[in-house]
């Protein structure tokens, strides 16, 4: 703040009290306009250090204009009330130190006589001490002043009338000088801060120009409010000098006053036009660091949208596929349409950007050069879009319209087929029929003009931007089935025409004339031959002529059969290639709902623009919805539906193609157990946006958890179609594969089913997996009958039953305790609580209970334990005895060889025989299961031999046959015992054979299904009820079927007791011993039991929570 000292250190403060000390500037001027400074008299003058006197010269100097400095000061020293000395001092004082010209110094010389006489003479005797450039007047008193200065120039002290206040002459210079001091503090701090804006280089990104731009738009704020602050204070000053005028507007200001008004008014004017060049800069400085802020937006939404377009590009690229189907192409051309959708947002977007880039350069933007460039690869980058988009359609579209083509041939070639199919053969022999479907396929082919493919070339040429290989081979074969259509319809043409043709000629007999037989009297031998030599010959030319009529009927009659025959071969594989178009057309759909979900749902999950929809319970839980399905889409759509494609010439053999890929279908097992988690999760989330979301845009009206259920829809769909292909394939040669298929998929479903229940299984401490194979799963009712227990819980036990649930494995069978879970319909998902499991070395069954015939029992260590258990249909119960059966004989049969094979070891004698099992010399992989299954299999007809040695029926009347046969042991059932006929199993091992069984008069239920197996053999359905007739050779016993009411041999071993004289049951044990002769329980391979396979809980117990 130094106005008037550039490079001195005063302060104002103290200028201010030096003025007040030293002189004033009343504003007055001389007669020639020259400023007038009078220095009052003041005691302490001498005191005054020289450079704070130089500067106050200085400044009281600088004060008038330099038009009124030229001319020079008049300086008036009042010395009235001082010494001659100090007057001395002071004059030559200010005349050596005053820095301006001098026009005249006016010295008041003291009042006092002695100092005014002394001053006379020192003046004289020291007149050449005062020499100075002007003139130094002495003056007696104030009107010697006022001669040489007017009183309106003179203030009141002086003798005169000049308005003049110190104080206030102060406080204005005081706040010019600070008003100038800030206009020059502003004034450089604005050049300042320019500087720094033209210094500042530009930030590359946008985060940093925008803080360049804030922080620079703050500074220039804060600049103008200083700015501000300084008018406002210039405009109180010059109100300040200004306010005598505003009292009275007479009133006229002094030289002073008006310099310091114009001193103000110079000073504002400098502010205004120092705020102007700033905010001139400012514009330009501002806009420059916009525009650069601009472009730094711009060039980064041009690097996003440039990764965006580029992934668009890179997702075009992939998108070649044109289909293999029609419903293929509409679901490509939506997943185009949904791609088009995604993509025009960063379209748009870049269309967007090329408009604000046009707008910029129109703007004139300083980096014209560097946004050019940019928007023509964007608008290149959209148009290559819209090309690619629009080429893409088109080609879809094509392939639409062939597909439509296919698509609409194949549907009139299987109307052709339908119709083949349905004309009964039967009716076609006769005139009219054959007429009526002659005219039904004349007027069936008249539509083949607008539904089948006319030339192959022309499609060739037309399709050729789309036909692939895999493409071009389905037209191929879309055409050659409508050829084979079209020839089948022309060969049954000609059949019907032939029929249609055919003349019915009527027989006309020739009867001998009567007149020739009365006229004519006996004849002579001689004349009587003779006629009956020409009677014999014309009989023989009409036996002739009938004869060649008759045959040509016949083989007429066997030309119709023999098409009839062949138009029936016909129709199966017409049907046959229905099926067979179904289960490809089936399939193509299920793997395009497949992909549908994964891509739809699965992949959604991973998107980053979804996130926000997926609610927490959701997230990180794709694995769980969703299961292995992606899995089992790869396997259809890379392995199955391709082999599937193979077979569509030959679908009576695609059950090789279920064969091949059985092990492949285990891969169902698993999704169906995770399917209670994954519905779980469905019921916690279905209400999610996300889905929703997924749902609109794949556009399904089905929910998710309807796909989700395909899987488990397609893998029961397979056996139905199995089924319908084996029923019109039964001659051809495939049939046991399709038979073996049906079985493997019906395996697969039951292994399903069962694990779905394995895995709800709570409370068993051991591993499954160690009990064997799972044959059969069921819910009973339970008594319990405990040899151990206590009488009242065996009488409670009798009467109260317990719901249990049975697992069935090879090694044992577990008792548990189901209970529902909450839920609703198909999501009830139940759950096993685990109660005790039996041992299948230590059980016995009892076929059948007394009252009941739903009713079986189990028992278990020799009876201590028996478990009465009812079915809910006899037909079930009888499912579970013969299952349980085949486990005890197997049993069995593996001790009895464990037997053999030691004794033979012992022996040393002969080899070790070749296995029961052991396989034939041919491959054939089928037949050797089969006649596994059948040497396995101790109760089955097969092995009997043929009928031929089948013993004849008996003779009506001879009632029966008391005599006994002798059957091998391993043919035998040895667990079978009732209470007349105790056989000991250890003991039958011992002897190394055991008695034939007993016959014993009544009725029998059939426990295996027997086939026809020979002329006598009687066919029959386990559960059939038979009464024994006879009993014959080798086991068997001829007995009449009280279902069919048919008679036959059946082995006696596949028969069970159900009404006759013995009134106890038959029972079945495959090892053990029993201290009771009525039940067989004994263990061939130790003389000790074996250990129990106990649960926790003791099954002399009754179940308190049943």
């Amino acid at each position: 703040m130094r106005f008037w000292l550039r490079n001195e250190e005063m302060a104002l403060e103290e200028m201010v009290q030096r003025l007040n000390a030293v002189s004033k500037r009343a504003g007055g001027r001389g007669q020639d306009g020259c400023p007038v400074i009078t220095f009052p008299d003041y005691p302490t003058f001498s005191d005054i250090p020289d450079k704070e006197f130089q500067n106050v010269m200085t400044y009281l100097t600088s004060i008038p204009s330099s038009q009124d400095t030229g001319i020079g000061f008049i300086l008036v020293i009042d010395r009235r009330q001082d010494k001659w000395t100090s007057v001395k001092a002071s004059v030559l004082r200010i005349a050596a130190s005053f820095p301006a010209n001098l026009q005249l110094v006016l010295v008041l010389r003291p009042t006092g006589f002695f100092q005014r006489t002394l001053s006379d003479i020192a003046f004289k005797f020291n007149r050449d001490d005062f020499k100075m450039k002007v003139p130094i007047i002495m003056l007696s008193s104030v009107p010697e002043l006022h001669g040489y200065i007017d009183k309106s120039q003179l203030t009141e002290d002086l003798g005169g009338t000049l308005d003049y206040c110190h104080s206030r002459w102060l406080c204005h210079r005081t706040a010019i000088e600070s008003f100038a001091l800030m206009v020059k503090q502003t004034a450089q701090m604005l050049q300042s801060f320019g500087t720094e804006l033209a210094e500042t280089e530009l930030p590359n990104d946008v985060q940093s120009t925008s803080l360049v731009l804030s922080a620079h738009t703050e500074k220039k704020d804060k600049m103008k409010e200083d700015m501000k602050l300084a008018l406002q204070e210039g405009h109180t000053i010059l109100e300040s000098i200004r306010e005598p005028l505003a009292k009275n507007p007479e009133y006229s200001l002094n030289q002073d006053q008006l310099d310091n008004q114009t001193t103000v008014q110079r000073l504002l004017a400098q502010l205004n036009e120092t705020e102007a060049a700033f905010d001139e800069f400012w514009a330009k400085h501002q806009q420059k660091l916009e525009q650069c802020l601009q472009l730094r937006h711009f060039e980064q939404n041009f690097r996003e949208v440039k990764v965006a377009l580029d992934l668009v590009s890179q997702k075009m690229t992939t998108l070649a596929d044109v289909g293999n189907s029609l419903a293929h192409v509409e679901h490509l051309l939506k997943d185009l349409a949904n791609f088009e959708e995604k993509s025009n947002v960063s379209v748009e977007k870049a269309r967007a950007l090329c408009l604000e880039g046009s707008q910029l350069i129109e703007n004139k933007h300083y980096a014209v050069d560097s946004i050019h460039p940019k928007c023509n690869e964007l608008q290149h980058l959209c148009d290559h879009f819209a090309a690619e988009i629009g080429k893409r359609r088109n080609l879809l579209s094509k392939s639409l319209e062939l597909h439509g083509l296919l698509e609409t041939s194949m549907k009139w070639c299987d109307e052709g087929i339908y119709l083949l199919a349905s004309q009964p053969v039967d009716k076609c022999q006769s005139q009219d029929g054959a007429e009526a479907a002659l005219q039904e396929i004349e007027k069936f082919l008249e539509t083949g003009a607008e539904n089948k493919i006319q030339e192959l070339n022309k499609i060739y040429k037309e399709y050729e931007s789309i036909l692939n290989q895999d493409l071009t081979e389905h037209v191929q074969k879309v055409f050659q089935k409508q050829e084979s259509m079209e020839e089948m319809f022309h060969r049954r043409q000609v059949s019907l025409k032939k029929l249609a043709a055919k003349q019915t000629r009527p027989v006309q007999p020739v009867a001998p004339r009567p007149e020739a037989f009365t006229k004519s009297p006996c004849p002579s031998p001689g004349i009587r031959r003779g006629s009956e030599n020409s009677s014999s010959s014309e009989g023989n030319a009409l036996r002739r002529g009938n004869y060649r009529r008759a045959k040509s009927e016949m083989s007429e009659n066997q030309q119709v059969r023999s098409g009839s025959t062949g138009d029936e071969e016909e129709s199966l594989a017409i049907l046959r290639r229905h099926v067979m178009n179904e289960l490809l057309d089936t399939e193509r759909v299920y793997v395009e709902e497949l992909l549908c979900v994964l891509e739809g749902y699965a992949a959604e999950m991973d998107n980053p623009l979804m996130m926000h929809l997926i609610s927490t319970s959701l997230q990180n839980k794709k694995d769980v919805l969703f299961g292995n399905m992606e899995e089992i889409y790869h396997f259809h759509n890379r392995i199955f539906l391709r082999e599937l494609e193979n077979y569509i010439d030959c679908p009576e053999l695609v059950g090789r193609c279920f064969l091949e890929r059985m092990e492949e279908f285990q891969i169902y097992e698993k999704y169906c157990q995770n399917k209670p988690r994954s519905e779980s999760l469905w019921r916690q989330c279905s209400d999610c946006p996300f889905f929703q979301e997924c749902q609109k845009k794949l556009d399904h009206k089905l929910s998710l958890d309807s796909y989700l259920l395909k899987p488990v829809q397609r893998i029961t769909k397979y056996q139905l179609l199995l089924k319908e292909m084996l029923k019109y394939s039964k001659n051809c040669e495939g049939a046991e594969d399709l038979q073996e298929a049906l079985s493997s998929i019906l395996g697969i479903l039951k292994a399903v089913n069962d694990s779905m229940h394995l895995i709800a299984i709570t409370g068993y401490d051991g591993n499954l997996n160690d009990l064997g194979k799972l044959l059969m799963q069921g819910s009973f009712s339970v008594w319990t009958d405990h040899k151990k227990g206590h009488s009242k819980v065996k009488d409670l036990a009798r009467f109260k039953p317990m719901q249990r649930h049975l697992f069935l494995h090879e090694k044992a069978v577990l008792f548990c305790k189901k209970r529902e879970e909450n839920g609703e319909g198909y999501e009830k998902a139940p759950s096993y609580s685990y109660k005790q499991s039996l041992n299948m070395t230590a059980v016995g069954i009892t076929e059948n209970v007394k009252g009941d015939n739903k009713k079986f029992e189990i028992w278990y260590n020799a009876r201590e334990e028996v478990y009465i258990v009812q079915a809910p249909t006899p037909e079930i119960k009888a499912a579970w005895v013969n299952e349980i059966r085949k486990v005890l004989t197997s049993q069995l049969q593996a001790c009895r060889e464990a037997s053999q094979h030691r004794a033979l070891e012992q022996s040393q004698s002969l080899p070790l025989p070749a296995s029961s099992n052991t396989s034939p010399s041919r491959g054939n992989t089928k037949a050797v299961k089969k006649l596994e299954e059948r040497k396995t299999d101790p109760l089955s007809l097969e092995g009997y031999g043929s009928s031929a040695s089948l013993p004849k029926p008996p003779e009506k009347g001879k009632g029966w046959s008391k005599t006994s046969h002798s059957l091998d042991a391993s043919e035998d059932n040895d667990g079978w015992s009732s209470a007349e006929e105790p056989v000991n199993s250890s003991d039958a091992e011992e002897d190394g054979g055991a008695g034939p069984r007993k016959l014993v008069p009544g009725k029998y239920t059939v426990v295996v299904d027997q086939e026809k197996g020979g002329l006598e053999a009687l066919p029959a359905k386990s559960g059939d009820v038979v009464e024994v007739m006879n009993e014959g050779d080798e086991g068997l016993w001829y007995v009449r079927n009280l279902t069919t009411s048919k008679e036959g041999w059946v082995p006696a071993s596949s028969l069970s007791t159900l009404i006759g004289k013995s009134r106890s049951a038959q029972c079945l044990s495959s090892s053990g011993k029993s201290p009771r002769p009525q039940f067989t329980h004994l263990d061939p391979l130790a003389s000790q039991p074996k250990a129990n396979l106990r649960g926790k809980k003791n099954c002399n117990q009754v179940d308190s929570d049943s």
